[in-house]
């Protein structure tokens, strides 16, 4: 299992946001790619990157950014998610290095998107499901579908999916602790890998996760920017055989 870093980008810095609202963010560096090389140094395994202009545009914003990135990190695996809405934006990204591709307002409003795009990139598309009280929510979290997250899973089952980032809005930025149980519900149901995303905030919420059924890894943002979490030390629990 791994604890993955968020580096979630709007206008060209690193921020976090409180529960998707882009009025209410935090900026902690104006070098995105010095940023990536912290927490590669810190022992990260793989980088969770977000283009929040590019979520709420519809097409990606920050792509020099993304590339600047995966060029100076060539090994690291890298998925990015915000404003992929078309099998170019994915060949580029992987082109450019990029490991994954994360498919979230596409993947719930056109489902046989990821289907095509997991038979194009096998083995490189993750889907990305917001959750509001259960619900999924697109276009940035602007919007509140009335489908169910666990529906919506179950839809990619058999589609070659890679994993799915699992985000509970009302935990994202909040410091509250993860969602344990409806990501482990969620995980169970799909039968696909999930990557637990929104409230982890100190080792405990690690501990709780480590050695959940179905759960691929966590990613965390304000918890190791504030440092109420250590990157080093979460990675070191989750490797341990024994808590």
């Amino acid at each position: 299992m791994l604890i993955i870093p968020a580096i979630d980008l709007k206008d060209g810095k690193c921020v976090r946001l409180k529960q998707g609202r882009m009025e209410d963010d935090t900026v902690f560096s104006d070098d995105p790619v010095a940023t990536a090389t912290h927490w590669v140094n810190e022992g990260a395994r793989r980088l969770h990157l977000v283009d929040l202009n590019g979520a709420f545009a519809g097409t990606p914003i920050h792509k020099n950014v993304v590339e600047a990135i995966a060029k100076e990190h060539p090994e690291l695996p890298i998925q990015i998610g915000g404003g992929i809405r078309s099998l170019e934006t994915i060949e580029h990204y992987l082109e450019a290095g990029v490991s994954f591709a994360i498919i979230g307002t596409k993947a719930a409003k056109e489902p046989e998107f990821v289907e095509e795009a997991c038979k194009r990139f096998a083995g490189h598309i993750i889907v990305g499901i917001d959750a509001k009280e259960g619900y999924v929510a697109t276009d940035g979290w602007a919007n509140v579908l009335d489908v169910k997250a666990t529906d919506l899973a179950k839809r990619f089952a058999d589609a070659g999916v890679s994993s799915i980032v699992y985000t509970d809005i009302a935990r994202d930025g909040m410091m509250q602790g993860v969602n344990i149980e409806q990501t482990v519900s969620l995980a169970d149901y799909c039968g696909i890998p999930v990557i637990a995303s929104g409230g982890v905030t100190n080792l405990d919420d690690v501990r709780q996760l480590k050695g959940q059924r179905g759960i691929l890894g966590a990613i965390t943002g304000r918890a190791i920017y504030e440092g109420s979490l250590n990157l080093r030390e979460a990675q070191v629990i989750l490797d341990e055989n024994k808590l």
